[in-house]
């Protein structure tokens, strides 16, 4: 091992057994990344490594300074985390960041995950080439549960994806592990762009700082796919390296693959072989969501004269929360009074009788609901005298026919983050033959989503004018009127 350290390039050391080496037991299955580390580090290419950047990226010439910014779009099982952990390790241990600190400031490294289970895996991997060095073990200070501090001034941080996690910092690197997968929560529904946005801003002191994102692809929606849009291929603006499984890493059994491919194309050639879903998009735009939502607007309380319409999503109150819209009409808007969320875990009963109390405060005595949640919650609402009928149409359709009433402007929904989020996150997946399917996203929730969706749909029709014919003196003349007015 070379006494100056500092000096050492990225690609010395994980070759080098004293160091990031140590954690590769065969270097040869890994040429194709360590080409992409070459072409953002700016280091000489072989005319393999050349071949292999030029395929991977679309472009003809490597950089010819070290990439400030760069997102890899790659297959599963490909070995992301690992080469995230390696670069994150890098970066903390062999770039002196002091001369761009001010007295007792830190360089923070910050590997961004897209839950607490990835942030532990890959937190393992950092350990990992720490623990397999000695020399690299004794830069460590203090350890905790996200976090690693050294002695050189740097903490390598790895935590869930959160615009909140990166205020406040230092940040000589950025990585973004599994980017496609960021999904909104209560805090934020645009956690992707929201935090590249907090992010920039905090390594504009320090000149050499690098944003990379790592991620499989999914759908065509997201600031990974327009990062991938916009410069793909191009000389200008981020590196965008795109590369199947098998290239990253070719122990990966061929066949397996294959066979993964067959059995669902769509899903196979999006994990493997690292190319957009054509089958998935985003189902509701941002702005058309908040345009919807009333700042300031939480709830609404009961007026003498209303009809109101109610929809409850239930739970066996272990996994999904429970949940309850309340709404009313107001001639051709439909305007959301009351938003319930029971987060599990809970007594399904009580929380039926919770919600019972509720909807009599708005005078219902009638609850509507999906087909698929058995007889005890029917059961649960009568003991509290609130009949329950299940409706006809599914999430998906009812989620469809939601849609245009937000598009013409037609509804009002309380300010509520959770639901926010979950209306962003919701999937359109075109169906060969047949009618689009609507959903959440794998891992995801809709409970709140579903119940507003019912109770503005139910609320809709049933405000719906109807043409009646009002006979007059002459001929008479058909009017449009509210089913009330009926």
């Amino acid at each position: 091992m070379r006494q100056e350290g500092l000096n050492l390039t990225i690609i010395e050391a994980i070759q080098d057994r004293n160091l990031l080496g140590a954690s590769f037991k065969d270097l040869s299955t890994w040429r194709a990344w360590q080409a992409f580390l070459k072409a953002i580090f700016n280091l000489p290419m072989t005319e393999e490594e050349l071949k292999i950047y030029r395929q991977a990226t679309q472009r003809q010439e490597p950089p010819k300074e070290r990439v400030r910014e760069c997102y890899v779009v790659a297959g599963r099982r490909s070995g992301k985390s690992t080469m995230a952990a390696a670069i994150a390790t890098y970066l903390a241990c062999f770039k002196d960041w002091k001369q761009y600190l001010g007295p007792g400031e830190k360089a923070w490294i910050f590997v961004l995950a897209v839950d607490k289970l990835q942030a532990r895996v890959v937190h393992g991997y950092v350990k990992g080439f720490f623990k397999q060095s000695k020399f690299l073990t004794k830069l460590i200070e203090k350890e905790t549960t996200e976090e690693l501090w050294l002695k050189n001034d740097v903490v390598i941080a790895i935590k869930t994806s959160s615009f909140r996690s990166v205020r406040g910092y230092t940040i000589a690197a950025a990585i973004f592990e599994e980017l496609c997968f960021w999904r909104g929560d209560e805090s934020s529904a645009n956690p992707d762009r929201e935090i590249v946005a907090a992010v920039r801003p905090a390594m504009i002191t320090i000149p050499e700082s690098m944003l990379i994102g790592i991620s499989s692809p999914y759908m065509r929606a997201g600031f990974l796919y327009d990062q991938y849009k916009r410069y793909f291929g191009q000389d200008e603006g981020p590196l965008i390296w795109q590369a199947p499984s098998r290239q990253m890493n070719p122990t990966l059994d061929e066949k397996l693959i294959e066979k993964s491919i067959a059995e669902d194309p769509e899903a196979g050639r999006s994990e493997f072989l690292a190319e957009w879903r054509q089958d998935l998009s985003s189902f509701l735009d941002l702005e058309l969501i908040e345009r919807a939502v009333v700042p300031g607007r939480y709830e609404l309380p009961p007026m003498a004269g209303v009809r109101y319409t109610a929809f409850c999503d239930p739970s066996g109150g272990r996994n999904d929360a429970m949940t309850l819209s309340v709404v009313h009409a107001e001639g051709e808007k439909i305007v959301q009074d009351v938003l319930l969320i029971k987060q599990p875990p809970f007594d399904p009963a009580q929380a039926a009788a919770e919600f019972a109390e509720t909807l009599k405060r708005y005078g219902v005595y009638n609850v509507k609901g999906d087909r698929y949640s058995g007889a005890w919650v029917t059961e649960a609402f009568l003991k509290n005298g609130v009949s329950y009928d299940a409706v006809d149409q599914n999430k998906s359709e009812l989620y469809l026919e939601l849609l245009p009433l937000l598009s013409q402007g037609r509804v009002e929904l309380l300010d509520n983050k959770r639901l926010v989020s979950e209306l962003r996150n919701l999937e359109r997946r075109t169906r060969t033959g047949g009618r689009d399917v609507v959903d959440h996203p794998v891992g995801g929730h809709d409970d709140a989503a579903n119940s507003t969706a019912g109770s503005v749909v139910l609320a809709a029709k049933w405000s719906q004018p109807i043409s009646i014919w009002f006979p007059g003196e002459r001929d008479g003349e058909f009017r449009y009127v509210s089913p009330r007015e009926k």
